[in-house]
């Protein structure tokens, strides 16, 4: 179940109980204190203009803040994404949580996991957004949770140290602010994006650094203030856009557009295609030239993009060549196999190191949670590391196992 109906049910406390056992059976909720917190928090108080279905539908988000634009600034998140998160985070009574990026009823499942010896402070960019949040918490009886306006780039040093560090926004960076305010024994849970995909990934204090022990797909509105992220983005022609957050890759896209028009080359890996998400995790941060490929309905009916990069696709691109996955059925391979599409002089390689990584995951890493994420402050090294994302404060890592 995914969502309830409200015309045929009303009581708020009804719809409340069924998404609680909803998230129980998909396994977002693994524990009896977030399962406490998600039946004692009346969640539609904190969207009170949406449709009573919409604030307890699980996966679906309702919008707070949009711009001049209609570009959504502030969402209340999924219910099925919080709680994977706060089961992420480990929450105990009695610590001391801060929230990075507010909306408010978040704010209060924390309060709820750390009880009245515990300390929640909540903080956001756009005082519109903390007015707003402060009312509803005040409103649902949440008067002990802190609310501050400031960027999030810069944490709370005031209430710090934190026992946990809960982001809600995708965050390109992990910024000083953040490691410092940790306990020595925190922990900090964060929608990490790297070149075009994000992750909620649990950190924890790991030598100079930061190590994961936990991750899962995430979606997330982009952060604002100094911790915007740095994306470079070419359209190569209507409907068709390559975006990349490494300098270090290459989009030209005048030839990049050229290169869609030259004959396309299939490479089939002989490899299963499976775990949609962690391939494309893994190839985001193996392949050497990364970028993601998003292609609208029309191209991919005209047969010029296939479908795979209708919600973005990792591709692997040069100068005047570009590579990407796809897959066909396949049932030697267990139902599809995974290949690559190749346009432009350098296809043959590009299609070559893809579709042997391709063959590496299929072989190797076949699996959920493979990948440990290291973040590492300071100085890069130089030569960047193949496998490490330059950011601006520091690098991320990934290794497979």
């Amino acid at each position: 179940m995914t969502a309830i109906d409200d015309s045929t049910v009303r009581d708020p406390d009804a719809l409340r109980a069924d998404m609680v056992r909803a998230l129980r059976d998909q396994d977002a909720i693994t524990s009896e204190p977030v399962a406490a917190a998600f039946a004692a928090v009346p969640r539609h108080r904190f969207a009170p203009e949406a449709p009573l279905s919409l604030a307890y539908d699980l996966h679906r988000t309702v919008p707070v803040k949009k711009d001049e634009h209609g570009l959504v600034l502030s969402v209340m998140s999924a219910a099925h994404l919080q709680a994977v998160m706060l089961e992420q985070a480990g929450i105990e009574p009695g610590m001391k949580v801060l929230e990075v990026g507010s909306g408010g009823v978040n704010a209060a499942y924390l309060q709820e996991l750390v009880g009245p010896g515990g300390e929640v402070t909540t903080v956001d960019i756009d005082r519109d957004i903390i007015d707003r949040a402060r009312l509803c918490l005040d409103e649902a009886g949440y008067t002990q949770v802190k609310t501050v306006v400031a960027d999030g780039e810069s944490g709370v040093p005031d209430g710090a140290p934190y026992d946990r560090i809960i982001v809600t926004a995708a965050a390109w960076d992990i910024p000083p602010s953040w490691i410092s305010g940790l306990a020595e024994k925190g922990r900090l849970v964060v929608p990490l994006a790297v070149c075009g995909t994000t992750r909620s990934i649990a950190f924890d204090r790991g030598g100079d650094g930061l190590i994961s022990r936990s991750y899962g797909l995430a979606h997330f509105v982009p952060m604002q203030g100094e911790g915007a992220a740095e994306e470079r983005k070419a359209m190569l022609r209507d409907g068709v856009v390559v975006r990349t957050d490494d300098a270090r890759v290459p989009l030209n896209a005048q030839a990049l557009n050229h290169a869609l028009d030259t004959p396309r080359l299939e490479r089939w890996s002989g490899a299963a295609y499976d775990l949609p998400d962690e391939l494309d995790l893994y190839l985001t941060l193996n392949l050497s030239s990364v970028a993601r490929l998003h292609a609208d309905q029309e191209v991919i009916e005209r047969g010029l993009v296939e479908a795979s990069a209708r919600l973005g696709v990792p591709a692997l691109v040069s100068e005047d060549s570009i590579a990407y996955r796809t897959r066909r059925e396949n049932e030697e391979t267990g139902g599809y196999e995974s290949g690559v599409i190749a346009h432009g002089p350098q296809a043959e390689a590009l299609a070559d190191e893809y579709a042997s990584l391709l063959r590496r995951w299929a072989h190797d890493h076949r699996r959920r949670g493979a990948a440990t994420f290291r973040y590492l402050p300071g100085p890069a090294p130089s030569p960047l590391p193949q496998n490490a994302v330059l950011r601006r404060h520091g690098i991320v890592t990934a290794t497979w196992h």
